[in-house]
């Protein structure tokens, strides 16, 4: 097998390509963009795509799939896609929806993996951050042992190949695990994971379950305004990082992604650049070293780019949580 589409094997058999391509892109960026960079990155060699409904892109990522599909780039069933649940649809009753929608979008027959893309369900409807007249988000109170029954049967239904989590914490994880009559596991659990927060103790927990631990955010984060506070220091600018990069005659971000799958970590990487996508693909060109890896380490310091402040006060808010 080429080396570039390396994966690992989920607890349900299937298997996840460990470097995926990170599709989000703040509100002003043009959809149009969204197809040509996947378009881009399939034929730089990736076979992971992460999308999601929160995105507002699906049409036009599944464009750019079934585009290099129709031009012999691909099949079907080389393409790993992931989309995601969100928050205003936790409701039980709501789920095979969300996801029959998100096909129709597509217009894909299923997709590799679902995840529930945030533990905090919000108000049900069209409006993705439902909010007060003082500006507050509306929330909703659902048991997530009842979404997860819900998204279990779009995996038995064919509509899901693979089932997991998003931003879950350790105590989220544990509740599914512990669920009476659970049926599927979750796969993995994404969360945002780079130099600066490591997660190392999550990181062993999912270990220990055997989830999958997907970073998101692992460049450090599109610092999207309407997500993340412009004071935080950038991650790529780390002096370390540069030092180690310059060594190996490679990017910081190369450096940032490489540290991710020494760890066993499948690690997203988001760029619309074309000269950064195919640079982010030499990640399976050279190997960190053990100093390396633990002067990388060395670097955390908890810092969240993507905290979610909106969601303070939810029962199931869960970045309160050590890990």
């Amino acid at each position: 097998m080429d080396p570039k589409h390396q994966r690992r094997e989920l607890t349900d058999g299937r298997f996840i390509p460990v470097l995926g391509f990170g599709t989000y892109a703040p509100e002003e960026v043009p959809k149009s963009e969204a197809l040509e960079a996947t378009k881009f990155a399939i034929g730089a060699g990736f076979r992971h795509i992460d999308c999601a409904y929160l995105y507002q892109n699906e049409e036009q990522v599944g464009q750019a799939i079934r585009s290099k599909i129709a031009d012999g780039t691909v099949k079907r069933e080389d393409i790993f896609y992931t989309s995601k649940l969100w928050a205003t649809f936790l409701r039980p009753e709501l789920v095979r929806p969300a996801l029959e929608n998100s096909l129709k979008n597509l217009q894909l027959d299923y997709v590799d993996l679902y995840i529930i893309h945030f533990p905090m369900a919000m108000k049900p409807g069209e409006d993705p951050l439902p909010k007060d007249e003082n500006g507050k988000v509306i929330f909703d109170t659902v048991d997530l042992c009842s979404t997860w029954e819900a998204m279990e049967k779009c995996k038995d239904a064919g509509l899901a190949k693979s089932i997991g989590v998003s931003n879950f914490n350790h105590k989220q994880l544990e509740k599914i695990l512990n669920k009476p009559g659970l049926k599927h596991k979750p796969v993995c659990n994404q969360v945002e994971c780079h130099p600066y927060l490591n997660q190392s103790k999550l990181l062993d927990f999912c270990k220990s379950k055997d989830i999958v631990l997907v970073a998101y955010s692992a460049l450090g984060s599109h610092r999207d305004p309407k997500w993340v506070d412009q004071s935080l220091p950038v991650l790529l600018d780390d002096p370390l990082l540069g030092a180690i990069a310059k060594k190996h005659k490679q990017t910081p971000a190369v450096i940032a992604l490489r540290y991710q799958l020494q760890r066993r970590v499948v690690v997203l990487a988001k760029s619309y650049n074309k000269k950064r996508i195919k640079e982010n693909m030499q990640v399976f060109d050279f190997e960190l070293t053990p100093e390396d890896m633990k002067a990388i380490d060395g670097l955390n310091r908890n810092l969240r780019y993507c905290d979610f402040l909106l969601g303070v006060g939810h029962p199931e808010y869960p970045f309160s949580e050590e890990y």
